[in-house]
């Protein structure tokens, strides 16, 4: 299998596995989701969507969280963990985008790296998830995914975003970074992983990945 049918599989098999695929986090509009994915940095989807519910409630548009104090933030969302530096950044970003937005998350990279505790990876998920603008974030789930099918080398998040998008089409991006969190949670975890279940891993791995597997299981 070269390179490209290689590539193409990936597309196919997760295609097939996730042909309608449910965002993991849960919000209504870009700010929602922006104040959402923040809160996951260190945390899982599943307690993120437990706490949003109490936050948004108060607040869910940055007019009226920056009526609530940091404090008042943090109490609320300190379940997610990191919950001093988050809720500044919370607090910070909504005053950011009233002042200079008018209240309005903006669509492109340069305007949301700006905003406090936005980094990257925030910015990549809400450009691709809120607006539908082709980007590729890379999470541990697609960064372990990319290094264990052999289509990155795994020195870096950057680089594996970098070969993400090169390999796999543009038109694809939006769709196949969320159907590459999905298989990695349930086909290809970190934990408890069995190549058996893997079918992509199987079928187009890392060698040497493989090998060290199938050392493990035999002891």
């Amino acid at each position: 299998m070269n390179k490209a049918e290689k590539v193409q599989f990936v597309i196919d098999t997760l295609e097939n596995l996730y042909p309608e695929i449910p965002t993991p986090l849960d919000h209504k509009d870009p700010y929602t989701l922006l104040i959402a994915v923040l809160l996951s940095a260190q945390c899982t989807d599943v307690r993120v969507n437990l706490t949003t519910p109490h936050l948004f409630a108060k607040a869910d548009n940055p007019y009226d969280m920056v009526k609530l104090s940091i404090e008042e933030i943090a109490d609320i969302i300190r379940p997610c963990g990191l919950a001093p530096m988050k809720s500044k950044g919370i607090h910070g970003l909504s005053e950011i985008l009233i002042e200079k937005h008018e209240g309005i998350v903006p669509a492109n990279f340069d305007d949301l790296e700006e905003l406090p505790a936005v980094g990257h990876k925030t910015a990549s998920v809400v450009l691709a998830q809120a607006f539908d603008i082709p980007t590729f974030p890379v999470d541990t789930h697609i960064h372990r995914l990319m290094h264990r099918w052999n289509l990155s080398n795994g020195k870096s998040v950057q680089q594996t975003e970098k070969d993400a998008k090169r390999i796999f089409p543009i038109e694809t991006w939006n769709r196949l970074h969320l159907q590459m969190i999905w298989y990695g949670r349930e086909y290809s975890p970190a934990r408890g992983w069995n190549l058996e279940k893997d079918i992509i891993t199987k079928k187009i791995g890392r060698k040497s990945i493989i090998n060290e597997y199938n050392k493990k299981a035999l002891k």
